[in-house]
């Protein structure tokens, strides 16, 4: 690696050192604050997404493995869809995720107190 960078050829330029947007031309900061919905997505996409992968070999082998395969695929499923029903409760599938009613009672318990404390007086 060393001998690499002494024989390439160093040439920057302005446009070499400016941030590559597939050959548009970049428009605004570079430090642009995301939803944290799409981290949340594609992390569940690669859970579920990797865990599936472990099927096709198990697929291909089925049958020389016998019931003991099957039942242990069948315990691997299981964990797979109770992930999965986990995360749809949860509310980690939908895009536009509601707000957690337990804010709604906690405001709503707060404000009952307040006018609680404001008749008393």
């Amino acid at each position: 690696m060393f001998g690499a960078r002494l024989l390439r050829p160093s040439r920057p330029s302005a446009e070499k050192l400016s941030t590559y947007e597939c050959g548009e031309e970049p428009i605004g900061d570079t430090w642009v604050k995301f939803n944290i919905r799409f981290y949340v997505v594609a992390l569940v996409f690669l859970i579920f997404d990797v865990e599936v992968v472990f099927l096709f070999p198990w697929a291909l082998v089925y049958q020389k493995l016998g019931m003991f395969a099957f039942i242990e695929m069948m315990v691997f499923l299981a964990i797979l869809v109770a992930g999965y029903v986990y995360v749809w409760v949860k509310g980690d599938l939908d895009w536009d995720k509601p707000r957690p009613r337990y804010i709604d009672y906690v405001r709503n318990k707060l404000a009952e107190t307040h006018l609680a404390d404001t008749e008393v007086k």
